[in-house]
């Protein structure tokens, strides 16, 4: 691992806005609010252990690290869930004594509205793929759970692997861009950031001058 190696979490914080990304990796800024919390909370449900079982058809595991050392990637990260489903052909994974399909899901709070998922969270699972495909040597498949419609929907990686590829391979090249020009970009033109955690870091406000309250208070010294 090196300077430029990429935690998948941060292609996610990038995704959401690139600004809000580089004041967390260049000034160590950060807060949290309402919509934070609640998933942060979820990702810890996940990851406590509980969701870990087996049966005579799959061994599901959460909380499990992968990674791609692969120079065009680099990256590493924690999933959520992982799928071994017993498969005579499927992969041999030797630690788990067989053959088996690899699902990885990813545990969302809300679904999209109008939309079977969301692409921000479609390109952060797709970069999940690349780390479990390299490490299990397999084409695994992928999913979102979303919480709130207890829905899990299968994302389209077969089929759009190429464009998700170029989508995930220019997002690296930008946080890398980030990182060692130590660019920290403008707000973009018609943002809303309103329920962003760091909104009020981002751009703070500023006490309207007066020139009022100035001689008052000189006069009252």
């Amino acid at each position: 691992m090196n300077d430029l190696t990429v935690n998948i979490r941060d292609i996610q914080h990038f995704m959401y806005c690139p600004r809000r990304y580089s004041l967390l990796e260049i000034n160590d800024d950060w807060a949290e609010n309402y919509f934070v919390i609640k998933a942060n909370l979820l990702h810890e449900h996940v990851h406590d252990g509980s969701h870990s079982f087996s049966d005579s058809n799959k061994l599901v595991r959460s909380n499990i690290a992968v990674y791609n050392d692969l120079p065009e990637y680099d990256l590493f990260g924690i999933t959520d869930c992982v799928e071994f489903v017993k498969d005579r052909n499927g992969v041999e994974i030797k630690d788990l004594g067989g053959s088996f399909r690899v699902r990885i899901v990813e545990y969302k709070p809300k679904a999209p509205k109008g939309a079977d998922f969301n692409e921000t969270d479609a390109i952060q699972v797709f970069a999940q793929k690349i780390c479990a495909d390299f490490v299990w040597k397999c084409n695994c498949e992928a999913y979102i759970y979303y919480s709130d419609i207890r829905k899990r929907v299968r994302l389209p990686f077969d089929s759009e692997y190429e464009k998700y590829d170029a989508i995930l391979k220019n997002i690296l090249r930008e946080i890398r861009n980030i990182r060692e020009e130590k660019i920290i970009p403008p707000r973009e033109k018609g943002q809303k950031c309103s329920g962003c955690s760091m909104a009020d870091i981002c751009f703070p406000k500023v006490r309207k001058y007066s020139v009022k309250e100035i001689v008052m208070s000189r006069t009252e010294e």
